[in-house]
């Protein structure tokens, strides 16, 4: 089987590679600058494009192709300096989805995988909102301009699959951590690791989590089981955690100790209206919770990995990487 891989130096299409690689299979990865050649996987045949619509121009090199998993996209921007975010996102995950998929009918490729958001669904209920699941089946309630660029991307290839050939598997994620993770979960890494006194003890919400190494295997999944043409799916690792309880947990998974005291969850929100940061404190007190059942019991599909495995992974990583940076301090 020959894979196009769009993202394919990045967060979870690095690691997605790898994993092709391992099954044998020939894998080309899409990359925007012939620099960043060093960042794919050895073994996998880059394609080097200033945006995806220069992907025609590079057929030749390409050759036949059985399936492609586009994982590029402009992703959440929780400072987003552009003049029309939504513009800005849709033209990147929305516009140039649409293109690559038409593109892919003209080269014969038979399956397209697309990596979506589970902020399609929404983004979750705040503390003093009644939490629900998500499920497939509810309507859908993108809350941002990421969200909505996501959604009508979906829309773009559904439409597309009903008028073509081509098979079409949309995938859900929730918020992803694993080796290499940045952002918030980086973040917490880093309070967590130090030891610090949180005052998060009082947490009782329910966050939907998913390890890079089962996304990746959900993806090769869906790469071949003829039952995944068409559908939709939300992904997850199946083990949902509070916020203090995934603090707890990678505390065990870095050796260090748990200091989580009780501080009123009411308070917190107030001091994240004050600070500006009240997007990040809902994710910390709000609940965001999917059921993931439909992918398991559709493609008889597993997580390889329990939530105890994946942290302890990312902690190895995390621990690794701020060794070898104190490393390269001293030896400047």
């Amino acid at each position: 089987m020959r894979v196009l891989v769009t993202g394919a130096n990045g967060f979870v299409g690095a690691a997605l590679c790898r994993t092709l690689l391992a099954e044998n299979l020939t894998v080309l990865g899409v990359l925007r600058s012939a620099s960043r050649n060093g960042d794919l996987p050895v073994g996998v045949q880059p394609v080097v494009v200033e945006s995806l619509n220069d992907l025609p121009a590079n057929e030749p090199t390409i050759g036949p192709l059985d399936c492609v998993v586009h994982l590029a996209a402009r992703v959440h921007q929780m400072q987003d300096k552009a003049a029309d975010p939504l513009a800005a996102f849709r033209e990147v995950n929305t516009q140039a989805t649409a293109s690559l998929a038409r593109w892919a009918v003209r080269q014969g490729v038979r399956r397209f995988v697309f990596l979506s958001s589970i902020k399609v669904n929404g983004e979750g209920q705040s503390r003093a909102e009644t939490p629900h699941v998500y499920t497939e089946q509810n309507p859908v309630a993108p809350g941002d301009p990421y969200g909505i660029s996501k959604w009508e991307a979906e829309m773009e290839l559904q439409q597309i699959a009903a008028e073509t050939a081509l098979e079409t598997v949309i995938l859900r994620p929730t918020l992803v951590y694993g080796p290499e993770v940045k952002a918030n979960f980086r973040q917490l890494l880093r309070l967590t690791s130090a030891g610090l006194p949180l005052p998060l003890g009082r947490l009782n919400n329910v966050r939907s989590l998913i390890y890079l190494g089962n996304l990746v295997d959900a993806i090769r999944v869906c790469l071949a089981h003829p039952q995944a043409a068409g559908e939709t799916f939300l992904v997850s690792d199946g083990s949902d955690l509070s916020t203090s309880r995934l603090i707890h947990e990678l505390a065990i998974a870095l050796g260090c100790s748990t200091r989580l005291f009780p501080f009123s969850p009411v308070w917190l929100e107030r001091l994240g209206r004050v600070s500006g940061k009240s997007s990040v404190m809902q994710r910390l007190l709000g609940t965001l919770h999917v059921d993931s059942r439909k992918i398991r019991q559709t493609l008889d599909w597993q997580p390889p990995y329990t939530v105890q495995q994946g942290l302890r992974a990312t902690a190895d990583w995390y621990q690794q990487f701020n060794s070898d940076l104190r490393l390269a301090r001293r030896a400047a």
